[in-house]
């Protein structure tokens, strides 16, 4: 079966909805203020910027800070990720093919092997490589020297970071989950870059249930404009966006199938709780990590679900939410 052809211009504009500077990034006011004066005080010297540390939930623009911060700088950027380091020599080999003031920006940093993250630590202080040349008595070890180079780190569970190599970067910061004002701009903004017609009602309610995650929004901006190309005019106002997405199974908090889920599961499978995370996943067939990452966050934002040294509990607003009773046994939680 042949695969449907790929529109180059709506990849073009899909591409596109990445915002270029820090000017034109929304949201992050603090981070931004931090990473504008480190940005300019890098120009300033004309020297590479220090390393940058970015952390938080999947979606939030981790990657796309990555970029501005090479675009900011005049700079290259050469991206890879952890778990494609697999060899030190993985690593050398990008290294030694970057230039002065590249940026190496490296996703899900807490996945790199071991050895490759010792390997890591001279690149980034001294801009040197040590590397062990065969194996046995005849082992040598060779110092190489590298591009002075700007490492961006992005995770999702900086818990998982090592001290020595959290020590290396010059500023951490931390993304958080953006309010529904800031989900509007930025639904107006990649509307504008689509081409779609929207209004103030419809990029509100696109916001409001993008679970504070710029990605999601984004994603639903284009399902909204399906809906309205194939079953309205074109133009989305808030009738048509409430229409799609209670199609798409998004409801008035944002939640959505695996939301659901997740949420029913702790309320009418385990009676509000408290659940083990490992056996919630396992009820609802995800991953834990998958549950702490993408789910945990926004569903804690909402005031849905508590963590507490027993485990997970599902509060008041979830059952109300769900339109579940209360079980006897569940009420005394909600007062602690």
């Amino acid at each position: 079966m042949l695969a449907a052809a790929v529109d180059p211009v709506e990849v073009e504009a899909e591409t596109s909805l990445r915002p270029r500077s820090l000017d034109e990034f929304v949201g992050q006011a603090e981070l931004k203020e931090h990473l504008g004066i480190v940005l300019q005080a890098a120009k300033d010297r004309a020297e590479p910027v220090g390393h940058l540390l970015l952390s938080g939930p999947p979606g939030l623009g981790k990657t796309s800070l990555s970029y501005v911060v090479a675009r900011e700088m005049d700079a290259q950027i050469r991206p890879t990720s952890g778990p494609a380091l697999e060899r030190a020599g993985d690593l050398a080999a990008i290294l030694t093919n970057l230039d002065d003031g590249d940026v190496l920006f490296v996703d899900e940093i807490h996945r790199l092997p071991r050895q490759v993250e010792e390997v890591l630590y001279p690149a980034m202080e001294d801009f040197q490589l040590d590397l062990v040349i065969g194996k046995g008595p005849s082992a040598q070890t060779i110092r190489l020297d590298v591009p002075r180079f700007t490492l961006v780190g992005a995770t999702t569970r900086a818990g998982l970071i090592t001290g020595p190599l959290r020590s290396r970067f010059e500023l951490a910061e931390k993304l958080d989950l953006y309010p529904a004002e800031d989900l509007q701009r930025i639904v107006e903004r990649s509307a504008r870059i689509l081409g779609v017609k929207i209004d103030a009602d419809g990029a509100h309610e696109i916001a409001r249930r993008s679970r504070g995650t710029p990605r999601i929004a984004n994603r639903l901006l284009r399902r909204v404009r399906d809906f309205a190309q194939v079953r309205a005019d074109g133009v989305i106002d808030g009738p048509v966006a409430r229409d799609a997405l209670a199609v798409f199974k998004v409801d008035e908090k944002g939640l959505d199938k695996a939301d659901i889920a997740v949420l029913d599961a702790l309320v009418n499978r385990f009676g509000g709780g408290p659940v083990g995370l490992s056996t919630l996943a396992i009820a609802v067939g995800e991953e834990p990590d998958t549950i702490e990452d993408v789910y945990e966050p926004f569903l804690m934002q909402l005031g849905f679900i508590r963590r507490t040294p027993r485990g997970r509990v599902a509060t008041k607003p979830a059952f109300e939410h769900l339109g579940s009773p209360v079980p006897a046994s569940a009420r005394s939680l909600f007062d602690r």
